[in-house]
């Protein structure tokens, strides 16, 4: 299994890291979007696990990593809606936020800092893996799914999140966002490493897939939201089936 870490990618996010739970600073844009973010992934696990969407830990019980989990912005939720939360991440400095940020806030999340691949030839296994903004970041984005999808439990969940390669996408996320308004510093994403969804359910060969939905920005409100628009953003789901199914 080839490597997935990008060297220079990890160097970028690690010169970000002190600015990760700045909600006006270089991960604004994730900031905005997370309200969103977090409504899809607490309906979708629900569902799929046919737990009660009642109460504050829904997710007790079930594990869970965040790959690329950054500062932690995801992950936190996770952790306060029930779940055992592992955070996995290739900068060393971004770890250290996210630590740092979790015992402020008095969260048992157990963060490491290192590759999917490392951690699939252990015998960890969870009942959902996220790998929310990351795909398009990694080195090697069939040798990432493959470690991805072998950490997924049988009848468990795997929830992606990226950007699409669309010439919409290039000129929000990359012009606009980077060249223009400044939200986001110039070079966060490179636009042929973005990954269409045909391309991604090609890679979750492992997964029964559904998707994609859709997660897209309206510049002039500001605001995020669900629906069937994936020009920009999309999320896309798989199930890994279990034994006796």
């Amino acid at each position: 299994m080839s490597t997935t870490l990008d060297t220079a990618e990890i160097a970028k996010f690690a010169a970000m890291a002190d600015a990760w739970w700045d909600p006006k600073g270089a991960f604004a844009p994730l900031h905005r979007m997370n309200p969103v973010r977090l409504a899809f992934l607490r309906e979708t696990i629900v569902a799929h696990f046919a737990r009660p969407d009642a109460g504050r830990r829904p997710f007790e019980g079930l594990s869970l990593i965040d790959l690329g989990c950054g500062g932690g912005l995801v992950t936190e939720p996770m952790a306060r809606l029930g779940a055992a939360v592992t955070g996995l991440d290739g900068a060393p400095e971004s770890i250290a936020a996210a630590s740092a940020h979790a015992a402020a806030m008095g969260l048992a999340i157990d963060y490491r800092q290192g590759t999917a691949e490392d951690l699939a030839r252990t015998d960890a296994r969870f009942d959902i893996v996220l790998a929310l903004e990351i795909v398009e970041h990694v080195a090697d984005i069939h040798a990432f799914c493959d470690a991805a999808q072998t950490l997924v439990a049988p009848g468990g969940l795997m929830i992606v999140s990226t950007i699409n390669r669309t010439l919409a996408a290039r000129a929000l996320a990359i012009t606009a966002a980077e060249r223009i308004l400044r939200w986001v510093p110039d070079g966060t994403h490179d636009y042929e490493k973005l990954v269409t969804p045909e391309e991604l359910r090609g890679a979750l060969h492992g997964l029964e897939v559904s998707g994609p939905f859709g997660l897209s920005f309206n510049p002039l409100s500001g605001q995020w939201k669900l629906g069937a628009d994936t020009s920009m953003n999309y999320f896309m789901v798989g199930a890994k089936q279990s034994p006796s199914s």
